[in-house]
């Protein structure tokens, strides 16, 4: 079955946001492309990089169709992951940063996830690395480091999801666009209105990415101090409520045809 979700028409998009990612980017790229079938896009949005990041973007562009490169709107990282997700074509999107390394049979893994549980999202572990050498492990479960698991209330109190361990179903879309801008940041978005609307997301316990840790990440590991915790979960269920309300009457037609798509 999961040979099948990889052929013809249906098709993966991997959205990655960059900026001044040179460092990097080309071990992710490598590490991505190798794993597309030929239907498949790696659809990038760069927020105004200043180094050689888009060189090195067109350098492989130039010799892989795959990669559609677009101008992000210069409005913060949010915002660019909205632009590049607007951008996708594909059944099955899978968020990207620009400076990890996807481990091999990553897609083929997430997609028997997608194909076994019927989740509306999956996401995989990862092992934490620093700096330049992917071998110097810091943490070998990011699940173990934030109890990772489903839920929506236990991800409104403690998120657990991480966008560049995260896929999820073109369905979703409807449901997550507009990102809104007053909330922390788009993975938790996703990941608990995927699992508003399917019950549950997949969990894989194996870690599918190598998720490296610098001085220049957008993301931070470190908790936020009790005041600014407090503010930032009750702005994100504020919104949370007015977007399930004002999907309210749209929600029996596409809980509908989730279904029949995928029971």
């Amino acid at each position: 079955m999961v040979e099948k979700l990889l052929e013809g028409a249906i098709r993966i998009s991997v959205a990655m946001v960059t900026y001044n990612g040179e460092p990097y980017i080309r071990e992710q790229m490598e590490s991505i492309l190798s794993q597309l079938g030929e239907p498949d896009e790696l659809v990038i949005s760069d927020d105004g990089s200043k180094d050689h990041t888009l060189e090195i973007i067109r350098e492989y562009q130039a010799e892989d169709q795959r990669i559609r490169l677009f101008y992000g709107p210069g409005r913060g990282i949010k915002k660019n992951v909205e632009h590049a997700l607007l951008k996708t074509r594909g059944n099955y999107i899978f968020l990207a940063d620009q400076d990890d390394i996807w481990l091999p049979g990553k897609i083929k893994k997430t997609l028997e996830a997608f194909e076994k549980s019927k989740a509306m999202v999956v996401i995989h572990d990862a092992r934490v690395f620093a700096g330049e050498d992917p071998k110097n492990i810091v943490l070998e479960s990011f699940y173990q480091f934030r109890s990772s698991r489903a839920g929506v209330w236990k991800n409104m109190v403690k998120n657990s999801y991480i966008g560049c361990c995260m896929a999820f179903r073109r369905e979703l879309m409807e449901l997550i666009l507009p990102i809104p801008n007053r909330i922390e940041m788009h993975d938790q978005w996703i990941g608990i209105l995927g699992d508003y609307v399917s019950g549950k997301s997949c969990f894989l316990a194996e870690p599918l990415l190598l998720y490296r840790r610098h001085g220049d990440n957008n993301s931070s590991m470190k908790h936020y101090g009790i005041g600014k915790m407090l503010r930032n979960r009750m702005v994100f269920f504020g919104c949370f409520f007015v977007r399930i309300v004002y999907f309210r009457q749209k929600r029996q037609g596409f809980l509908g045809n989730f279904k029949k798509n995928n029971g």
